[in-house]
């Protein structure tokens, strides 16, 4: 269906009108009119909107640009809202909240959306709101008893209710401070995000980095939806998730870091920022060494808790690598290049899974072209910021509304394709929809930046849209107004500032037409993946392990590849555990995601009381785990994930302290697990400590919808036998 579709799309891309009063799409005509009042109205087939006059404007050549901009405010001003709900919190009953909404669909106010919604413009346009909204999702702690807790106000950022019990199974709860950072002239919250920060970052630091990697574990960024993603067996476990590194959610702690240096700075703790610079530092090497994969010039999108490469990318965490900079120089400019699009825009997912419904796979989300875009200007590529314009601009033309998503080749707001159709969910005025668009029009277009300078870059592509026959267009804004003049000869692919000047409040920047170096758009990307393979069974003989697999796999071994093997092979004893998961390669060279892993190997079982006591029997590297049950919830949300702290005191060794996660599961099954170094013949006794989980926030007394919320704090799980194992080494192809 995919294929097909492609043909149809690149046609339709090809005649596309320049989109003066309308646009044509898939045989669906739409446009857009005004009255001397200033209204406009939006009409397609199946209906109109009438959008009313708005205090901000751009005079443009297109009406539809202009209008569209129009229905972005009216889209911000229907989620601008006194009183928030849902479900799981309070019985549904109104929570007061002078603050936004996160769309039609989402009368609620989640840490993600809104933090990604603010950074992308919207505390230009309230910031009074945005800080409402963002000060509602910080909280203390409700037990002063609990680790991290305090008699008085300890303030950390929330990660909402998700994957196993939320944290630290995901860990992009420092978005918070993307949004955050654009609200600082604010003294008493100011003083609010220093504080909210550092003990989020302690946390953070003490329960999800890995010294080993210097990465942080948890979920991507926003792709929050398992099975769409990931493997499909972590519908039914999430532990491998809470085990691996997410390319976002390690940028969002490399720009968390960076404001906490600044930050510090500005406090005068010298100390502070040293360290946290210096953490920013090594995390951008980590980052750069573990996930960038050369032979595809893309960062990936995740690893495996032991490194395993996985070829799969996302655009967020791509666009945020390029304008944190991490992603640097060459890097940049190829990942974004690389990263392949079709004819209605980017996808947030490639390669796409063909059995799994339309929603974050096969889909375009407006607020990720946003990002996208920017990441396009960073890099200076007229191409891919063009596109991701009329994407923008084209979605919310044919639905009246800035929605959720769409699918990627029609860019429709739903697809029959029965047990594969979708999105599955579309919520109107989505609010990083709505930001999205307004995004569009304030940097993409005038070239509004962060600290009020103006610097567009304009593609030369869109001059027949937004100037037709006029030689200036204009943007509005409450404190001012930008304007941008043709030069007299258009004959570059860029327009770029070449004069600026600034007269009050009117700022006016003379463009130039530049020719700059522009990969072109990857258009020609195989759509899907194969399918991952079952998990290999190992069977022992008197050589070692004989392999049994489906078909032709590629092996790998505690996370790097060893080789491909067809049907059956071989494996010689190696000491340690031996992690072993296959997966396919089809005829364009993609691969699968990973099976489950089947490993092999020493484990010693440790019973008992705590604290539990064990005899190293050899020098050397160990990994260690817990059998355990987790019922306080289902697996896709809740707040109780059981997270504990693991003591080891080994005879002639320092306190080993390992963080053990606990994720609500599907009977009895296996805890994260961590590294800890013994000595022959040392006695090492193990001790669980109290961790901490979201529901110790005060905020989660309200939480209605299930464990761990209103009857109190739960951090707890069915703990049975202590698995330890001398940790295996990476057998790699020679």
């Amino acid at each position: 269906m995919l294929s097909m579709l492609l043909v149809a799309g690149m046609a339709a891309s090809a005649n596309a009108p320049a989109w003066q009063d309308g646009l044509d799409w898939h045989g669906v005509h739409v446009s857009m009119s005004q009255d001397a009042q200033g209204s406009y109205t939006l009409a397609w087939p199946y209906g109109q909107r009438v959008i009313p006059a708005q205090p901000l404007h751009t005079k443009t050549a297109s009406l539809l640009f202009d209008g569209l901009f129009a229905m972005a405010q009216d889209d911000l001003k229907q989620d601008s809202v006194t009183a928030i709900r849902d479900g799981a919190f309070d019985h549904g009953q109104p929570i007061p909240c002078q603050c936004f909404e996160t769309g039609l669909k989402w009368p609620y106010v989640w840490t993600r959306d809104l933090s990604y919604s603010v950074d992308l413009g919207l505390w230009r346009f309230d910031p009074a709101r945005s800080r409402n909204g963002l000060q509602f999702k910080l909280s203390d702690v409700r037990v002063p008893s609990a680790p991290q807790g305090s008699a008085s106000r300890q303030y950390v950022v929330m990660q909402d209710t998700g994957s196993g019990g939320s944290w630290p199974i995901s860990t992009d709860r420092v978005v918070w401070f993307l949004g955050a950072q654009h609200l600082l002239g604010d003294k008493a919250f100011a003083e609010d995000v220093y504080h909210a920060l550092g003990n989020t970052l302690t946390q953070d630091r003490q329960y999800a980095f890995d010294a080993t990697f210097g990465l942080y574990r948890g979920e991507t960024s926003f792709l929050d939806w398992r099975e769409q993603t990931y493997p499909a067996w972590t519908a039914d476990n999430v532990v491998t998730i809470g085990q691996s590194f997410a390319l976002s959610t390690n940028v969002l702690h490399y720009q968390a870091l960076q404001l906490a240096a600044t930050l510090a700075d500005a406090h005068h703790d010298a100390q502070a920022a040293t360290d946290y610079s210096a953490q920013a530092v090594a995390l951008k090497t980590a980052i750069n060494a573990h996930f960038w994969r050369a032979d595809r010039g893309l960062y990936m999108s995740y690893l495996g808790g032991d490194g395993t490469p996985y070829d799969t990318y996302d655009l967020l965490g791509i666009a945020l690598a390029v304008t944190s900079g991490v992603a640097d120089g060459a890097r940049a400019q190829q990942t974004l290049a690389n990263y392949p699009t079709w004819p209605a825009g980017s996808p947030v997912i490639w390669p796409e899974r063909a059995d799994q419904p339309i929603y974050h796979n096969r889909a375009i989300w407006p607020f990720v072209s946003a990002y996208a875009l920017r990441a396009a200007r960073v890099v200076n590529a007229p191409a891919r910021i063009a596109h991701e314009i009329e994407s923008v601009m084209r979605g919310a033309a044919l639905y009246g509304s800035n929605m959720e998503n769409y699918e990627l080749l029609t860019q429709g707001q739903h697809v029959d394709e029965g047990k594969l159709s979708g999105p599955v969910v579309n919520s109107p005025r989505q609010v990083w929809s709505v930001a999205a668009y307004l995004a569009v029009v304030t940097e993409g277009v005038f070239g509004l930046t962060e600290d009020g300078r103006v610097e567009p870059k304009l593609p030369t592509s869109l001059v027949p849209m937004l100037f037709g026959q006029r030689t200036s267009i204009k943007l509005d804004l409450p404190d001012r107004q930008i304007t941008l003049q043709l030069p007299a000869h258009v004959d570059g692919n860029l327009l770029v500032a070449d004069r600026t000047d600034t007269h009050g409040t009117n700022t006016v920047v003379t463009l130039k037409a530049i020719q700059v170096p522009d990969l072109p758009l990857r258009t020609d990307a195989p759509p899907y993946a194969p399918a991952a393979p079952p998990a290999p069974v190992l069977i022992a003989d008197a050589d070692g392990w004989r392999v049994q697999v489906d078909g032709k796999v590629v092996l790998y071994i505690n996370g790097k590849r060893h080789g491909s093997i067809d049907g059956n092979g071989q494996l010689a004893h190696q000491p340690g555990l031996s992690c072993v998961s296959a997966t396919r390669i089809d005829a364009h060279g993609l691969e699968s995601l990973h099976s489950p892993d089947t490993c092999v190997g020493d484990v010693m079982k440790v019973v008992g009381s705590w604290p539990r006591t064990w005899t190293a029997p050899a020098t050397g590297n160990y990994r260690v785990s817990l059998d355990y049950a987790n019922a306080h919830g289902p697996i896709n949300t809740g707040v109780t994930a059981a997270v504990k702290m693991l003591l080891i005191r080994c005879h002639g060794s320092d306190e080993q302290r390992l963080p053990i996660v606990m994720p609500h599961s599907i009977g009895v099954q296996r805890s994260t697990w961590g590294r800890f170094a013994a000595k022959a013949g040392a006695s090492c006794h193990f001790a669980l400590d109290d961790g901490f989980n979201m529901s110790y926030l005060t905020h989660f007394a309200h939480y209605t919808g299930g464990a761990g919320g209103t009857d109190g704090p739960l951090n707890s799980a069915s703990i049975g036998d202590l698995l330890i194992a001398p940790l295996g080494v990476a057998i790699a192809t020679p």
